[in-house]
């Protein structure tokens, strides 16, 4: 499988406009990315924009903190769900997972899940702010949850993916869940040592440098 088929081709910045929302959609027709990943108030256009095609479009929930309700992220996976979305990226709530409330953390994930059925849900663990145990911890609660993917990073926090964090992440979740390497993915050479450590997909805005 070529490198195109793992990257969610993403744009999430705070000025993102319409017009870069159309370009990144164009570039994924082209490229056949898997997929587009956007904010929640650009999915409809990117699902309208992409109509006919065979890219899909995720959608990022609690972005780029992680720190509201429950209740406001499960309405905003479904609301993006409703509009378009078939993917979810959300992101844990880190300082919960840091205090040791795994309960709050697990129910989370599960009840996002639970909220958009059989779309696929990553899950942002968002590793530059976790101890190697609590990445472990965040991995298992995804499990537990019944998430499908877990993901490193928002690319908004102080550091990225790193090759030793998919190893883990790879290592804890084995074939029960599979792993999203994201934030620094910007070279082909990065994106294939991803993949032969086990991502399955690859979240970056660098998606045409990679597949050059």
């Amino acid at each position: 499988m070529g490198l195109n088929k793992y990257i969610d081709h993403t744009i999430l910045k705070a000025t993102a406009s319409s017009a870069d929302v159309q370009k990144l959609c164009e570039e994924a027709i082209e490229h056949e990315f898997y997929s587009v990943c956007v904010n929640g108030c650009y999915v409809a256009d990117a699902k309208h924009l992409l109509q006919g095609a065979d890219v899909k479009v995720a959608a990022v929930v609690g972005f780029p903190l992680g720190a509201m309700t429950t209740a406001s992220k499960v309405f905003e996976a479904k609301e993006a769900i409703e509009n378009g979305a078939s993917e979810i990226d959300m992101v844990i709530n880190v300082a919960k997972l840091k205090d040791g409330e795994f309960d709050y953390v697990e129910n989370e994930i599960r009840l996002i899940k639970e909220a958009i059925g059989d779309n696929v849900l990553k899950v942002i663990i968002e590793t530059c702010y976790l101890t190697d145990e609590e990445k472990v911890k965040a991995c298992e609660l995804s499990l537990v949850a019944k998430a499908d993917f877990v993901k490193t990073s928002t690319g908004f926090g102080t550091g990225g993916a790193t090759y030793e964090d998919v190893k883990l992440m790879k290592s804890v979740v084995g074939n029960n869940a599979k792993v999203k390497a994201s934030g620094g993915v910007r070279d082909k050479e990065t994106a294939q040592k991803y993949v032969d450590l086990g991502a399955e997909r690859l979240g970056t805005s660098s998606g045409i440098e990679i597949v050059k």
